[in-house]
């Protein structure tokens, strides 16, 4: 295998045991690293939403960014672009994290749900593939956001010195920021050890370039599986770290097993990752792979983990989330996703659409 294959592989059992650690130090089940939960976290805590039980800055996001930039810098890669069509990347931002939250998360957690045995996870995974397998088709007739252009030094170190403001506040935690007592939001390690850990893992990624999206997507164009072994890898890693550790349990919702923060609407968890899937294409990365771009210098990429944020709150403002099952009085709420969340969801894909016909070359509009 090639020395990169190692290097992804490598990331992915980091990844795997990352999570497993981070939920051992009181990160939800099968919640240990996701992007769109954390982000969805950290715009409660900032009162972009009033979901009380999601509001906490999670110093994993700010991890990632700070260190992928940090690895960056060592590396000497640092180079500063944007003007690749920020504005569509924002609201597509906006739309990948709500079919994200409609699933109850990102393609991470899809990892990690599975690595724990959920099998609701799995209306999911095909919901993913077949949307990178939609976004491969329209790059194959040539979609393309736009080159990068590079600019000022200075605009690359503005997202990376938001989540240092961030880490401030997390730590001095002014009256003015939100912290759940209950629910999802009150469940997290200790800062330092999320810090550290994240920091690790943001500097690995962005070393490996692993993206979740990245890996089927170039399985489909290009039949190269080195950054999905990435994927299968965190899959493997946290589904032997369960196993070991006792918390592996297989199947599905059901009056005598809930699986953490998961819905049984199967349809609507496969229609949100689909419009994940093809999103994320479109961007030219998973929530994960936009953070680590964001802190190597992508001005773009910053713009859409902000639109991702935006989303976050839309989702809850407006009740557009997923609503996770739950047992009461030994009767199953299989819970699932709104009238509202639905809407949004075929609004996103109608949003996709448009996004393709205006990014492709003009002879292939015109044919």
């Amino acid at each position: 295998m090639k020395k990169i294959n190692w290097w992804v592989i490598g990331t992915g059992v980091a990844v795997g045991i990352a999570a497993l650690i981070l939920t051992a130090c009181g990160n939800p089940a099968n919640m240990g690293f996701c992007i769109a939960c954390f982000l969805r976290d950290t715009a409660g805590a900032l009162g972009l939403h009033s979901a009380g039980k999601v509001q906490y800055i999670r110093p994993e996001i700010i991890g990632l960014v700070l260190g992928a930039l940090i690895m960056t810098l060592a590396a000497r890669e640092f180079k500063v672009k944007a003007g690749s069509s920020p504005a569509t990347r924002f609201v597509l931002g906006i739309f990948v994290m709500i079919g994200a939250l409609a699933f109850l998360g990102c393609p991470l957690r899809l990892v990690l749900r599975l690595g724990g045995g959920d099998l609701t996870a799995v209306a999911g995974l095909a919901g993913f593939v077949l949307g990178i397998g939609i976004g491969s088709l329209w790059l194959k007739k040539g979609f393309s956001l736009g080159r990068a252009y590079e600019v000022r030094k200075a605009e690359g170190f503005v997202l990376p010195a938001i989540m240092v403001v961030l880490l401030v506040a997390l730590i001095a935690a002014p009256a003015f920021i939100h912290f759940s007592q209950e629910g999802p939001g009150a469940k997290h390690a200790a800062v330092g050890i999320a810090l550290v850990v994240a920091l690790v893992v943001g500097a690995l990624c962005q070393k490996s370039r692993l993206c979740m999206a990245g890996g089927i997507r170039d399985a489909f164009l290009m039949k190269d599986f080195t950054l999905l072994s990435g994927f299968l890898a965190i899959w493997v890693t946290v589904t032997i770290g369960n196993l070991i550790l006792g918390n592996y349990h297989l199947g599905v919702n059901t009056a005598e097993f809930i699986q953490a923060i998961s819905h049984n609407d199967y349809l609507w968890s496969c229609l949100g990752m689909v419009l994940v899937g093809w999103g994320s294409v479109m961007l030219g990365g998973c929530p994960l792979r936009q953070l680590i771009l964001a802190g190597s210098g992508n001005v773009d990429a910053g713009l859409t983990v902000i639109g991702m944020i935006v989303g976050a709150a839309f989702a809850h403002n407006f009740g557009l989330a997923g609503n996770a099952a739950s047992v009461a009085d030994g009767v199953l709420n299989p819970g699932g996703v709104s009238t509202a969340g639905k809407v949004a969801v075929i609004v996103g894909f109608v949003v996709c659409l448009i996004v393709a016909l205006t990014h492709m070359p003009k002879k292939e509009v015109q044919s």
